[in-house]
């Protein structure tokens, strides 16, 4: 039965996940933590870390890390097949609708109208990251907020955004520094 419902959440992950990984955080938030308790937001956090630093698409990888920790190693591939499934159904088809009808203006308006979509469940888990980061509680109030972490957060986006360096030295410095403030 939980193979049942790893293949099914995950499925509905990779059928409405449109926009790639950011843009899936919601739906398997949703799924995982929400729908069925399966991990904590902690470990949701924790979850997309590893998923964001190993190679692959997040989705497909956050699929397989909850199917290992829900079911062993069947519930990896059940997750992680739910996961993958639709895009063998769907993406043949939509090839032949763009590559057939590609100049028409009825697909481009479609894919205008996705735009704004993708951009808004990206957001939707960047904020939903953000909040489990920088605040101690779920409730987003003033004095819960951890500020070494915070001023951690607007460091690295200040350099990140003003200067073309490579991101994996700033993320480790930004871990090394909050380990060091903790650990004081």
């Amino acid at each position: 039965m939980i193979f049942i419902q790893l293949f099914i959440s995950f499925f509905q992950v990779g059928l409405f996940s449109i926009g790639g990984g950011y843009a899936a955080l919601p739906l398997i938030q949703n799924q995982i933590v929400e729908l069925h308790a399966w991990m904590s937001m902690d470990e949701f956090t924790n979850l997309i870390t590893i998923a964001e630093m190993t190679p692959g698409p997040m989705a497909v990888n956050s699929a397989t890390f909850v199917g290992i920790r829900i079911a062993g190693m069947g519930g990896a591939f059940a997750a992680t097949l739910g996961c993958i499934f639709p895009s063998f159904i769907i993406v043949p088809f939509l090839a032949f609708l763009y590559y057939h009808y590609k100049g028409t203006s009825l697909l481009q308006s479609v894919l205008s109208s996705l735009r704004p979509a993708v951009v808004a469940l990206i957001a939707s888990a960047g904020l939903t990251i953000a909040q489990t980061a920088l605040f101690a509680e779920r409730d987003i109030q003033l004095q819960n907020i951890d500020w070494a972490g915070a001023v951690i957060f607007l460091a690295a986006f200040v350099i990140l955004r003003t200067r073309k360096c490579n991101p994996i030295p700033v993320m480790a410095l930004c871990g090394i520094s909050y380990l060091g403030i903790h650990m004081l």
